[in-house]
C-alpha cells in the first residue's frame, strides 16, 4: 500500500487512476479538497476497495500519524501543493502554508513513522516529493535546458515555496537519512486539468465564445509533458530511483504559449467548428503580462532516460489531440468545476488586463 497526498488534484488524480490501472497495490489518498481538488476526478474508483480516500491536510500531524499507523504504507508520494503562479501573486500566504509549512509537517510525521519501522521495511520505504521546473528560474533563448544541477532561482511566490519544500526534502535525507526522491517536472497537460491553466482555459473559453487571453506577446516558452507520461515517470522513479537523487521529467516539447493556443484553435476548428465557420483564432485577445513572468523553461530529461530507462510515450501532437478530445467529451465535468468561486477567480485575475 502507498500513501498519495494531493491525489484528487490534476496530476495526483491521474497518478492514482494510472497506478490502480497498472497494479493491485492499494492507495490511501489524502487530499484537502481545496478549489483544485475534485472527487469527480476519481469517480471511476468510487466502488474500488483498493482506493481509500481521506479528506485532510498534510499539515494535520495527528491525522497523518493515524493513517500511517493504521495502513503502514511502504511509500509516500507527495503531490499536495498550491500550484498556480497567478494565484500565488494574488495570495502568497496559502502557498507558504501548504508548500513549505505543510511539507515540513508531513516530513516530520513521516520521519517519525519511518524511524519506528523494522529494518527491512525501513530500507524499502520511500518518500517521493513531486516538484516543478519553475524552481530553476528563467532561461534566455539559447541557454541549456535545466539539468538537475542547475542553481535554484525561483521568481514567483509559488516557485519560491516549492524551492523551499525541495530544500527541506533534501535536508531530511542528508540530516536524518530519510529515504527521499525528488522529481521536477515541466508543464503538464491532459485530462482533469483545472480550467485556470493555459490549455484547458483556452478550450473552455473557445467553446463558450469568450476571449482567449494570451499574456504579453505570447512568446513565453515552456516544455510540455502529457500528464500520463509524468505518471509513468513517477512510477519509474519510485521503483528504481537512487535515494537522495533528483530527476527532471520533461516532454522534450518546447513551445511558445501563442503556438499552444494556435494548436488548440486548429484542433477545435477540426473537431468542433464554430457555427459561423470562422476560426477560434479570432477569439485570441492579448492581455497585459503578469508580473515577473518567466520567459522560458526547458527540461533536460537525459538523466532519467539514461539511468532509469524512462522517456515519454506521447509526442505533443498526439497528447494535445487526446487532451482537446477529452474536454469535448467531458463537458459535464467542466461545468461542474466552474463554481462561483472559480468564476470569481478568473474575473479577478483578468480584470483590467484587456488591452
Amino acid at each position: 500500500m502507498i500513501l498519495v497526498t494531493g491525489g484528487a488534484g490534476f496530476i495526483g488524480a491521474n497518478f492514482v487512476l494510472d497506478w490502480l490501472a497498472q497494479n493491485n497495490e492499494a492507495v490511501i489518498n489524502l487530499d484537502k479538497l481545496t478549489y483544485a481538488g475534485n472527487l469527480e476526478n476519481l469517480v471511476a474508483l468510487k466502488d474500488d476497495p483498493r482506493h481509500i480516500f481521506v479528506q485532510g491536510d498534510i499539515g494535520n500531524t495527528q491525522l497523518v500519524e493515524k493513517l500511517l499507523a493504521q495502513h503502514c504504507p511502504r511509500a509516500v508520494v507527495n503531490f499536495a501543493a498550491e500550484s498556480h503562479v497567478d494565484r500565488s501573486i494574488h495570495g502568497p500566504e496559502d502557498f507558504i502554508q501548504t508548500n513549505i509549512v505543510g511539507t515540513f509537517h508531513l516530513l516530520e510525521t513521516v520521519r517519525a513513522y519511518w524511524s519506528g519501522l523494522a529494518e527491512a521495511e525501513k530500507a524499502a520505504f520511500r518518500f517521493l516529493h513531486v516538484s516543478t521546473d519553475e524552481v530553476y528560474g528563467s532561461l534566455a533563448q539559447g541557454e541549456p535546458a535545466f539539468s538537475e544541477t542547475k542553481r535554484y532561482e525561483p521568481n514567483s511566490p509559488y516557485s519560491a515555496s516549492k524551492a523551499a519544500s525541495d530544500h527541506l526534502v533534501r535536508a531530511y535525507h542528508h540530516t536524518y537519512g530519510l529515504p527521499v526522491l525528488t522529481t521536477n517536472c515541466s508543464n503538464n497537460y491532459g485530462p482533469y486539468h483545472f480550467p485556470e491553466k493555459l490549455i484547458p482555459l483556452m478550450i473552455v473559453n473557445a467553446l463558450a465564445g469568450k476571449p482567449l487571453p494570451v499574456y504579453g506577446d505570447g512568446q513565453q516558452i515552456r516544455d510540455w509533458l502529457y500528464v500520463k507520461d509524468h505518471c509513468s515517470a513517477i512510477r519509474t522513479v519510485l521503483a528504481k530511483g537512487k535515494l537522495g537523487e533528483v530527476y527532471n521529467i520533461g516532454g522534450w516539447n518546447e513551445k511558445a504559449n501563442l503556438d499552444i493556443v494556435h494548436t488548440v484553435c486548429t484542433l477545435l476548428d477540426q473537431l468542433r467548428p464554430r457555427t459561423d465557420k470562422k476560426s477560434y483564432r479570432e477569439q485570441i485577445a492579448f492581455v497585459t503580462d503578469r508580473p515577473g513572468h518567466d520567459r522560458r523553461y526547458a527540461i533536460d530529461a537525459r538523466k532519467i532516460e539514461c539511468e532509469l530507462g524512462w522517456k515519454p510515450a506521447e509526442t505533443f501532437e498526439t497528447g494535445i489531440r487526446k487532451t482537446v478530445q477529452w474536454y469535448l467529451d467531458n463537458r459535464d465535468w467542466v461545468s461542474h468545476v466552474q463554481s462561483g468561486d472559480y468564476r470569481k477567480w478568473v474575473e479577478k485575475n483578468y480584470a483590467g488586463r484587456a488591452r
